[in-house]
C-alpha cells in the first residue's frame, strides 16, 4: 500500500490550504485514515481522523478551522486547512489503517508534505 500525500506549501497567516492523500496498492478497505503533523523541535501529534463510517475527530488546536474528508471511492483523504495560524506550521504526514484483502491490518504512512505560514 502506497500513500502519496501532496499540497503543502507557502501560505500567509489567515490563509488556508488543502492537502490531499491518496491510497493505493492491495486494499481490502480502509478503516480509517488520519493526518498527523510535526513541527521542529516537537513531538508528531494528530490533527485529524476519519473512520470508514465518516466519523470525524480534531485535535482541539484545529477544531473549526480544519475539515478532514474523503472521496467516493474512500481512497483519498483530503485536509481543508483554513484560518491557518503560524503555529500549524509542520511537516504534515497522512496514516492509514488498512485491510488487505485477508483482512489482516496495516498501518501505513504517507511522505510528509512541507506547510509553512508565514506571519
Amino acid at each position: 500500500v502506497q500513500l502519496q500525500a501532496s499540497g503543502g506549501g507557502l501560505v500567509q497567516a489567515g490563509g488556508s490550504l488543502r492537502l490531499s492523500c491518496a491510497a493505493s496498492g492491495s486494499i481490502g478497505s480502509i478503516n480509517a485514515m488520519l493526518w498527523f503533523r510535526q513541527a521542529p523541535g516537537k513531538q508528531r501529534e494528530v490533527v485529524a481522523r476519519i473512520n470508514s463510517g465518516g466519523t470525524t475527530n480534531y485535535a482541539d488546536s484545529v477544531k473549526g478551522r480544519f475539515t478532514i474528508s474523503e472521496d467516493n471511492a474512500k481512497t483519498t483523504v483530503y485536509l481543508q486547512m483554513d484560518s491557518l495560524k503560524v503555529e500549524d506550521t509542520a511537516v504534515y504526514y497522512c496514516n492509514a489503517n488498512v485491510d488487505d484483502y485477508s483482512g489482516r491490518s496495516a498501518l501505513y504512512w504517507g511522505q510528509g508534505t512541507l506547510v509553512t505560514v508565514s506571519s
